[in-house]
């Protein structure tokens, strides 16, 4: 029995050792983060452990490239943006305020989402990606009594369109249930941001969002 033990063990070190040395380091959870790796098995995991923590959040944005500045806290009536930052990205209008868990997904959805999804299916560069805003000071849909919207906590992006590279302008509103491959592109977006951000809201879920793609981190998960 114990030497059947014994070599289950050692079965067992050998195979870790390896898959330690053979699978991507985007599928290993104890591997480190990185915003220049394809998304893996372990991304929304170690996304997860990063976005809880302010100092591991700006590090990971520092060690990808991003330069950031951090902004100061707001507060106004029952608004409250803490942990945010601004950084230069395909953003339009430029360098909204939002918090760092968004600013890591948004770089990520950018880099290994956006930028493959665009060379696959169109052939061409996201130069430009047109949004609505990150902070807004209201309730969910604007309606009194509802509870604050992520937006409240610049804790949101709303995304209008993109620009390509060969000239073409998508807009959800306009593309984003088309047959051809600029649907594709903007559905491939939409799926690619549910594996990094905690909610995406797109024109499949309901007429309020038929010309945005609504990007969160709220507590209650939701891809539609």
């Amino acid at each position: 029995m114990a030497a059947f033990l014994l070599d289950m063990a050692l079965a067992g070190l050998l195979l870790f050792a390896l898959v330690d040395r053979l699978a991507p380091p985007q599928d290993l959870p104890w591997m480190p983060f990185s915003l220049n790796q394809p998304l893996g098995l372990a991304t929304a995991g170690k996304l997860s452990q990063i976005a809880a923590d302010p100092v591991a959040c700006r590090a990971a944005l520092s060690e990808g490239g991003v330069k950031f500045t951090d902004q100061p806290v707001r507060e106004k009536d029952f608004c409250s943006t803490r942990d945010t930052v601004r950084f230069p990205s395909r953003l339009a209008p430029a360098a909204p305020v939002m918090t760092c868990p968004m600013a890591l997904s948004y770089v990520l959805w950018e880099r290994q989402v956006l930028a493959p999804a665009a060379r696959e299916i169109l052939d061409a560069r996201v130069i430009r990606v047109d949004h609505f805003g990150t902070y807004a000071c209201r309730t969910l849909y604007g309606r009194p009594g509802e509870r604050p919207s992520q937006h409240a906590r610049a804790n949101a992006l709303d995304v209008a369109g993109f620009q390509l590279s060969d000239g073409r302008k998508l807009s959800i509103i306009g593309d984003f249930r088309d047959p051809g491959p600029e649907g594709r592109f903007l559905r491939a977006a939409r799926d690619g941001a549910c594996k990094l951000f905690s909610v995406v809201l797109s024109p499949a879920y309901n007429a309020a969002h038929a010309d945005h793609l609504h990007l969160d981190h709220s507590p209650y998960p939701l891809c539609r």
